[in-house]
């Protein structure tokens, strides 16, 4: 079962990332925002394509689900952090802040 600092944690250890408050929620950031945190530390959102969160969402039905809106069509994902274990978060995490680099100069977004 993971937490909330199971979150913090794992995404601070990951090269450039920042934590800043996002509305009301903890963001944690490199050149964007890769996943936030609600307030309460029971929920988390993850920026996946959407290929990613179709898997995640297979593969963990109680844990992943997708943002019910527009933001969840672009692959935005709500996690159920008890429903994680800290393996599946520490995977999660890092599959989000890889959407997360700095843009090279002329790619695509």
């Amino acid at each position: 079962m993971a937490s909330a600092e199971d979150l913090r944690r794992a995404a601070l250890a990951l090269d450039g990332t920042s934590e800043a408050p996002h509305v009301d929620r903890a963001a944690f950031k490199v050149a964007r925002i890769y996943v936030t945190l609600a307030a309460d530390g029971l929920t988390a959102n993850f920026c996946f394509t959407p290929d990613e969160q179709a898997l995640k969402c297979a593969m963990l039905p109680d844990a992943f689900s997708p943002v019910p809106n527009a933001w969840g069509r672009q692959g935005w994902t709500t996690a159920t952090l008890a429903d994680l274990t800290t393996e599946d978060l520490v995977s999660a995490v890092s599959m989000a802040w890889n959407h997360a680099q700095p843009r090279r100069k002329g790619a695509k977004p």
